[in-house]
């Protein structure tokens, strides 16, 4: 019941966004694009310059590195068996290859492992972070409306301000350069406002959704892997990397998310069949209700 209380805000909030869109009626693109060119490089900003580095940092980033490299390797082939074009692809990626381990994670990890696991779980969200708005940026782009090139994809990449915000922070961390309270109040005021932007935005666009536009079998197809094969290959991955136990089982639990919120986003701000993956979100956030309880146990937790 408690771990249910802390996934049922999430819903809240989606549920605000549907309401919302049904009842009065958004430009969707706009807010969208509010919240990717202004609150996110706050929040990246924030988030890379607040969260020192350690020596436990190279081990986190291996294994977002070597789990997103698996997921985009195994639903590239299963979009190739399955003839899926190029934006129904590029969707896949996002919906499968990133999971929620930020307003969904961490949370959830906060409740199972206490403060210690929400410590990793922060570090890990902000390496997951930089490679959605990277790969995931990417992937949306490459499969957008305007069937953008390889070359023009990697432009959109890093014309990206969430990718100044998060260097800038870095910078400042490393050069030990202190920013007086009054302006980190500010900053935080606009990062504060991005994740439930994302989640707003998320339940807008599931009000909007055309179901006979949505391609069920690639939904499926994303599903399993995000639901099912994405923490079977974390229990791979870190049966390799020499992790402490509170480590590993805050990493598998990541890697059992949801898809994030912020790849609907995504989808929306390139046209990258933003249908499929607001629905891809939707049905695996309401699936992980039952297992995340049932990683929880396998964890021991």
């Amino acid at each position: 019941m408690e771990l249910l209380m802390i996934v049922l805000p999430a819903f809240m909030i989606f549920f605000a966004g549907f309401l919302g869109q049904k009842i009065i009626g958004f430009d969707i693109r706009s807010i969208s694009k509010a919240a990717l060119y202004i609150m996110s490089p706050f929040l990246a900003f924030r988030t890379f310059y607040t969260n020192e580095l350690t020596m436990e940092y190279f081990y986190i980033i291996l294994f977002c590195l070597l789990l997103c490299l698996a997921l985009v390797l195994m639903i590239g082939l299963t979009g190739y068996w399955m003839k899926a074009s190029k934006p129904q692809l590029s969707a896949m990626m996002l919906g499968g290859a990133f999971m929620n381990s930020g307003n969904y994670g961490a949370p959830v990890i906060l409740f199972a492992f206490g403060a210690a696991g929400f410590d990793y779980a922060v570090i890990m969200m902000v390496f997951q972070s930089l490679l959605m708005n990277t790969v995931g940026l990417f992937f949306a782009s490459l499969g957008g409306k305007d069937e953008s090139s390889l070359i023009q994809s990697l432009k959109s990449v890093v014309r990206m301000p969430v990718i100044h915000g998060a260097l800038a922070g870095v910078t400042l961390q490393i050069l030990s350069i202190h920013i007086p309270k009054a302006f980190m109040e500010a900053i935080s005021l606009v990062a504060d406002a991005s994740i439930p932007t994302v989640m707003l935005v998320l339940g807008m666009q599931l009000a909007v959704i055309a179901r006979n536009r949505v391609a069920y079998r690639y939904v499926s197809a994303v599903t399993f892997i995000r639901m099912f094969a994405s923490p079977v290959l974390a229990v791979a991955i870190l049966a390799f990397i020499p992790v402490n136990e509170l480590l590993k089982n805050v990493l598998i639990l990541q890697a059992a998310m949801p898809a994030a919120a912020n790849t609907t986003m995504f989808a929306i701000q390139f046209g990258t069949e933003p249908d499929l993956v607001s629905f891809t979100t939707l049905v695996t956030t309401l699936l992980s209700i039952g297992t995340i309880p049932v990683v929880l146990f396998y964890l021991g937790a």
